[in-house]
């Protein structure tokens, strides 16, 4: 397959899912430059956005609920077991919407004395029957894509909530500008639950790491934690790695973490 072939059927990757370097090497046999040289011309060209250690690319239609369900599954199921282990016995948590947080909460069903706090359908959906968890579903404009609420109502009722932990998901997470978001209500609505939660954690699988690709933000200055999945290269966790404000924890299949804290101690934040 000669160059130009090999480029075409890596942006036809790329219409499924972000890819990284070392998959494309694999999957084309050749090495791992070669596939850095592709992704370069692609980027040039204005055919891909590079990321982190592969690409992805340059805006098209935002994916449903339903195609998300089956992108990373193994991954998210991990993340989502290792999240729980970060729930307080007795605390009140913030899920977010999204299917990476809704694999956190198939792991507190059977958790007692929980309250959680949703915007999603997803989370209703998992913890509805469960009779453990005091479930507050904050209501607003649903998005359908998305299978969650957003708008004024739903900023004026999460405003109102002093939580011990909070859980969020993304578009993209990228560790100098935040969350990367499609609306501007998804990132308004994320940057309430970031002020309103004493302990902050973002669950992204690794094909979501240093991906810009929307133009919205949350910005988070404050201490936070990343958990992702052991697809993670370490040219996406370095940044990560690096910030002073980061914790990171990666969910290995048996959900074990492996912890890369910052060099300073822990501070405060969330509401008073």
């Amino acid at each position: 397959m000669n160059a130009r072939d090999r480029r075409r059927e890596i942006g036809h990757r790329l219409q499924e899912k972000p890819v990284n370097v070392d998959e494309l090497a694999a999957v084309f046999a050749v090495s791992a430059s070669t596939i850095r040289r592709d992704l370069d011309t692609m980027a040039r060209n204005g055919d891909i956005v590079r990321t982190y250690g592969g690409a992805q690319t340059v805006g098209g239609p935002e994916r449903s609920l339903r195609e998300r369900e089956s992108i990373a599954v193994e991954q998210k199921a991990a993340i989502g077991r290792l999240a729980s282990t970060f729930v307080p016995d007795g605390a009140v948590a913030v899920l977010d919407a999204g299917t990476t947080v809704g694999a956190l909460a198939r792991n507190l069903v059977y958790r007692e004395g929980l309250t959680v706090v949703t915007t999603g359908l997803t989370t209703t959906n998992v913890l509805e029957q469960s009779t453990g968890v005091d479930l507050i579903v904050v209501g607003g404009r649903l998005r359908h894509i998305s299978s969650g609420f957003v708008g004024p109502f739903a900023e004026r009722v999460m405003a109102d909530v002093s939580a011990d932990v909070a859980f969020l998901g993304a578009d993209g997470v990228s560790a100098e500008h935040g969350l990367c978001e499609e609306t501007p209500e998804q990132a308004s609505l994320k940057r309430v639950m970031v002020e309103r939660a004493r302990e902050l954690y973002v669950l992204a699988d690794s094909s979501k790491l240093g991906v810009a690709s929307a133009h919205w933000w949350t910005r988070i200055e404050r201490p936070w934690v990343l958990v992702t999945d052991d697809g993670a290269t370490e040219e996406q966790l370095a940044p990560f790695r690096a910030s002073e404000s980061v914790t990171v924890h990666v969910a290995t299949g048996d959900a074990v973490g492996i912890t890369a804290r910052r060099a300073s101690g822990r501070s405060g934040g969330g509401p008073g």
